[in-house]
């Protein structure tokens, strides 16, 4: 455990300082930066004080743990321990993303007592107002995003830290191999760090968070994906009895692909419907157009075109909605897995009854699909023409592509132990006791 008296006493690298520094005096361009993102739309521009530190809500009275998530999945990820945490009388949340996407999603889902706020961008000028004004009881992070100067300031001020759900792939591990001291000193600001396998914990213990200890990754314990009833009888008759896939989360990079394991499936099972959510919503029209010029009827969910009986192809470029198109789909390609991306989260569609297919590149989630390896929870591909032979064969057997998703299920008995062990390390934490790191 890293004793109060002990916070103080971790070393500061040159390459934190540098950073610092650079930060510092880089005030105009960040704040020229920022304000060309918002001009693109990947930053808000009523909301772009977030950013510079100042607050755009009150600080509620009692006490405040403030998680940071980097975006969308890592916020979803925490949902059930939120809710678990505003439960208690006294307690609040604030909640801090670096996406558009991941804010206008908590926006509906976040619970009573739940704020959130954009993260300020890693400057001290900007993370000193943000911390003078929330005064946080608690600081956790989720995953892995470490920004140096936003952990060094909670640090400076003896804030409780944890990093919950601890993630490093093996690349992550190999390049901060390069900077150990840098590494040492950002986990060793954390009184506890929560892993997802062993395998994550070793590779953090290797860095030098000796405490480390892995407990099992919280996603499993997350809620289903919400959608809009109305709108999946609305889409649910519009498609009728035609055979229905996903290709969810893709990469730039595994557009072709896809396409083309549409046309292979079409050949297959002519009346085929293929849903295509990019991983950026904005690519939406670029995958119409490649779609169109392969002879393709297309629909683009973002322009409000209709799904009719002769859409072939339906691009699910809109946010917030894949609970919905895991319902629809009989089975789901999970993208960012043919390409070297890290994959996508393998348990966001069983649960809503549809069967999962990934590529070769998971190590983002390697724990999970491990596991669901094991299981027989997860069909694994490794080519375009393998997806296309995967898809089909889950379409014509519905039973089978059933049995997969039950398969992956059987990984969600013990979730609720991680969420359970998660809390209760966190509010040790904040109590600060004696054992409170252990």
């Amino acid at each position: 455990m890293l004793m109060p008296a002990q916070r103080s006493e971790l070393p500061e690298t040159a390459l934190m300082a540098l950073w610092r520094g650079l930060a510092e005096a880089g005030g105009p361009l960040i704040r020229s930066h920022l304000q060309s993102r918002a001009k693109k739309g990947k930053e808000d521009p009523a909301r772009l004080t977030e950013r510079f530190g100042l607050a755009s809500a009150q600080r509620p009275d009692g006490d405040l743990v403030w998680l940071h998530a980097a975006s969308v999945g890592e916020a979803v990820s925490v949902l059930s321990l939120i809710e678990r945490t505003v439960s208690k009388p006294g307690t609040h949340v604030l909640l801090t993303t670096g996406t558009v996407t991941s804010a206008t999603l908590m926006a509906e889902r976040l619970p009573v007592g739940a704020i959130h706020q954009y993260v300020p961008f890693d400057r001290p000028s900007y993370v000193r107002p943000f911390l003078d004004h929330w005064r946080p009881d608690l600081g956790v992070w989720v995953e892995s995003e470490l920004w140096p100067n936003l952990i060094g300031e909670a640090h400076a001020r003896r804030i409780p830290l944890a990093l919950i759900n601890a993630r490093m792939s093996k690349k992550s591990h190999r390049g901060w191999q390069h900077w150990p001291g840098t590494a040492k000193t950002l986990l060793g600001s954390f009184d506890v760090i929560l892993a997802q396998d062993k395998r994550i914990a070793e590779r953090l213990h290797d860095l030098g968070a000796l405490h480390a200890r892995a407990i099992g990754n919280i996603k499993l314990a997350a809620k289903p994906l919400t959608c809009d009833e109305a709108e999946l009888a609305r889409m649910t008759a519009a498609i009728a009895s035609r055979p229905v896939w996903c290709a969810a989360s893709i990469h730039a990079r595994e557009e072709a692909a896809v396409l083309e394991a549409h046309a292979l499936v079409q050949a297959r099972l002519p009346h085929t419907l293929t849903i295509i959510a990019p991983r950026q919503p904005d690519r939406g029209a670029a995958i119409a157009d490649a779609a169109r010029a392969r002879g393709n009827d297309v629909a683009q969910r973002s322009l409000g075109d209709a799904l009719t009986p002769e859409t072939e192809i339906y691009i699910a470029d809109t946010i917030g909605e894949m609970g919905l198109f895991f319902r629809l789909a009989t089975a789901a390609f999970l993208g960012r897995s043919l390409v070297d991306k890290g994959g996508s989260n393998p348990m966001e569609g069983p649960p809503l009854g549809c069967a999962v297919v990934a590529g070769p590149h998971t190590d983002n989630f390697a724990g999970l699909y491990e596991r669901l390896d094991r299981a027989q929870g997860v069909a694994r591909i490794g080519s375009t023409i393998e997806l296309a032979e995967t898809i089909a064969a889950l379409l014509n057997d519905p039973v089978s592509a059933k049995a997969l998703a039950e398969a992956a299920l059987t990984l969600v008995t013990q979730a609720h132990e991680v969420l359970d062990e998660t809390a209760t390390a966190l509010e040790n934490l904040m109590q600060r006791g004696p054992d409170a790191a252990a």
